[in-house]
């Protein structure tokens, strides 16, 4: 049997599929003055690699393993409405047979301006969870099994404005839910995704024209794998002198906690598996915080700054509860999310967010040297 060809030489592109409107195509362009798909049809020929000719041989080896694999990839672009904000998107798809009838596993690499809640967007819940470790190695991003990203240099795309999040390439590979399941599994997809995003973001970057280049990542020296355990009496989600309203106590008895040293730090209670029934986040990153900013602003009942503690405002409703804080670092983002229901004693437990959100602000403020900050919530919703 003749060996196999090389795995670029097995990755097929070619159609152009107008997949976009009139509207989507105004503005500067990178490269051909369109937005355009290549999928499969031909073999690929020359040397351009998948995802803005990052996904060589060896990386796509290590990412999809030893499979046939399909690649779509869209020409880079700046938004219409803002020559700072760019925007692409990559999808490879590999298959367990070389028919392609059945896929084994799927990335997809998105260049993006992330927005918060108050826009609809959900980047935060996929990009922001408690298994997320930072990169290391000076990289402004972070990563976990099924995860990564990493942010573009303003030097290069600029600054949208005041109360917008820096541009980011981030790459999704899988179910949210496989993450923490198989921690052989985690660690060697964890460490293929750490390479992958900073390839993919230096190969950005070269195609954006943009001087510089990222280190590659040390995935041997990536923090621990985040896993579940006992919540700690006095110190809920190992924030010293927090505590769950007692009600709760059965119900979030389960934590995960992310470590220090990234952009944020996310906890998860409630569960043994993601995304956890609550989720605590703090982002320390004052450009990622802006994230936050609309639903700070507008996502419910107005938390006003305390009285002489550092600027701030924030929200507050029934599901979740946003308060930005400008701290000696730069703004700092403080969030509680309820993702799913959770059950209290008798059903007569405290709304869960409103009881956390002061104390959690309070407590954790003074864990990363940002305060005091002493919140009081409006006694009625509106």
């Amino acid at each position: 049997m003749a060996p196999r060809p090389p795995l670029l030489k097995r990755l097929v592109r070619s159609r152009v599929a107008r997949a976009v409107t009139a509207a989507g195509l105004v503005g500067v362009l990178l490269g051909a003055g369109a937005v355009a798909w290549r999928t499969e049809t031909l073999p690929l020929v020359g040397s351009t690699a998948p995802c803005w000719d990052t996904f060589d041989d060896a990386l796509t080896e290590r990412v999809f393993g030893d499979r046939e694999i399909v690649a779509e990839t869209q020409r880079l672009g700046t938004d219409p409405n803002s020559r700072t904000s760019v925007f692409g998107q990559c999808r490879i798809t590999s298959y367990k047979d070389e028919e392609k009838a059945r896929a084994a596993k799927q990335l997809t690499a998105q260049v993006r301006r992330p927005a918060g809640y108050g826009r609809q967007d959900v980047w935060s819940a996929e990009f922001l969870g408690a298994d997320m470790v930072p990169l290391g190695s000076g990289l402004p991003g972070m990563v976990s099994p099924v995860r990564a990203w990493l942010a573009l240099p303003e030097s290069c795309i600029g600054r949208a404005g005041t109360l917008s999040a820096p541009a980011v390439v981030d790459l999704a590979s899988g179910d949210l839910a496989h993450s923490g399941i198989v921690p052989e599994y985690d660690r060697k997809g964890r460490a293929a995704l750490a390479e992958a995003v900073v390839a993919v973001t230096n190969g950005v970057l070269r195609e954006l024209g943009c001087s510089g280049r990222y280190p590659a990542p040390a995935p041997d020296k990536l923090p621990g794998l985040v896993g579940w355990q006992d919540a700690e009496r006095g110190a809920f989600c190992g924030v010293k002198g927090l505590s769950a309203p007692a009600a709760y106590s059965d119900s979030l008895g389960r934590v995960r906690v992310g470590p220090d040293g990234g952009a944020a730090r996310t906890c998860e209670a409630g569960g043994r598996y993601p995304p956890g029934s609550l989720r605590l986040t703090t982002v320390v990153d004052p450009a990622l915080a802006q994230v936050f900013a609309d639903e700070a602003g507008y996502g419910g009942t107005r938390v006003d700054r305390p009285k002489g503690g550092p600027e701030g405002f924030g929200s507050v409703d029934v599901t979740r509860g946003v308060y930005l804080a400008q701290c000696q670092t730069g703004e700092v983002a403080f969030v509680i999310e309820r993702m799913k229901a959770v059950s209290s004693v008798e059903g007569k437990g405290p709304n869960l967010v409103r009881a956390l959100l002061p104390k959690y602000v309070e407590a954790e403020a003074e864990r990363i040297g940002c305060g005091p900050i002493r919140l009081t919530l409006p006694e009625v919703l509106e």
